[in-house]
């Protein structure tokens, strides 16, 4: 939007959010690899469970396994340091073929993994880190992800395009982890470059405290910002879990606050969204394709061949678009016939 003017930048964002609200996006992933090999187990070290992006990959994860022919362990660290050095230590126990990070900071998980067993197996990541691909300087071969700056932007311009270049925005993030810093970073770049929105306020909510801290926060924010708050733009969903109930108490109308999230598509999203109610947009992720994608990584680095690098289209929910693609089961679930692409690969259809 840099050296556009008000109106064109609008009619940018406009565009931009049609395009990643498309329907049933094509197919864009690999359509070859190696037969599924066989008797493999691998271990999912999961950072909360409580998490809807991390459950949904979980969950993939686990139907994608069943339909391979491996057997998976999850493992829940609770989100804390300690759940995840003891869930590292009972993954790594079982010595497992190979490894799932969902959800945890690669980096800062590396130095636990060495401790446990300096001979790691195969490993790949969920949002293990700040851009998809391998991360360097961990054991993480492949970052499962969409592109988070092409996600955040993307929330972000949602808000320019509603306002009409004139949203005052708050930034919820989680400063934790590598991939939320660059998210909310990118949202507050967006807004900023948008000469009639004012970027009010980054706040710093761990995830695993937004439960007990997001009431607070809300209230402090109201108090603070009044009418000029008009989009709150968050790189999770769940901090609108905790978010409405308070907007609901102090009578906020519905259309005076719009919630709009890069991540991670959860159900309770797709329900406000579909309702009407505060949330207007998610970016959700495909949770069970990625899933079925970490598998396949997995599968291709047991094989000894490069992993695939499948980057997944950037896709925004709306109320516009909030049925369709698996949402009337309330989440994104692209109908793009990823598990016949993925079985016939591993050669199991």
């Amino acid at each position: 939007m840099p050296g556009l003017s008000a109106a064109d930048a609008v009619d940018e964002a406009r565009q931009a959010i049609d395009s990643a609200s498309s329907r049933s996006p094509a197919w864009t992933g690999p359509t070859s690899g190696p037969g599924a090999q066989p008797g493999k187990s691998i271990a999912v070290l999961a950072e909360d469970l409580r998490n809807g992006g991390v459950l949904g990959v979980a969950q993939g994860i686990r139907e994608a396994a069943r339909a391979i022919g491996w057997k998976v362990r999850i493992l829940d660290a609770g989100g804390t340091a300690a759940g995840r050095s003891r869930a590292v230590a009972d993954a790594l126990a079982s010595r497992p073929d190979g490894l799932v990070i969902c959800g945890s900071d690669a980096h800062e998980l590396e130095p636990t993994l060495r401790r446990a067993n300096a001979r790691l197996p195969p490993v790949v990541g969920w949002h293990a880190g700040p851009s998809p691909g391998a991360i360097a300087g961990t054991s993480v071969a492949m970052n499962v992800s969409t592109d988070p700056i092409a996600v955040a932007r993307t929330t972000a311009l949602a808000a320019v395009a509603q306002s009409g270049g004139k949203a005052g925005v708050v930034v919820l993030t989680d400063s934790r982890f590598a991939i939320a810093t660059a998210k909310a970073q990118a949202m507050a770049d967006v807004i900023r470059q948008c000469s009639g929105c004012r970027l009010l306020e980054v706040r710093d909510v761990a995830i695993s405290d937004s439960a007990a801290r997001m009431p607070a926060v809300i209230r402090e924010l109201l108090a603070a910002h009044g009418p000029r708050w008009t989009h709150a733009l968050a790189i999770n969903d769940i901090y609108f879990d905790y978010a409405v109930p308070v907007l609901i108490e102090a009578a906020v109308p519905n259309g005076a606050i719009s919630l709009l999230s890069a991540g991670d598509g959860s159900a309770p999203a797709f329900m406000r969204i579909r309702a009407a109610t505060y949330q207007t947009g998610t970016v959700a992720e495909p949770l069970n394709m990625q899933g079925w994608q970490a598998v396949d990584e997995l599968n291709r680095l047991f094989a000894g061949q490069p992993v695939s690098g499948f980057v997944a289209p950037v896709h925004l929910v709306s109320g516009e678009n909030v049925v369709s693609d698996g949402g009337s089961r309330f989440v994104y679930d692209p109908e793009n016939g990823y598990r016949d692409i993925y079985l016939r690969i591993w050669k199991r259809r």
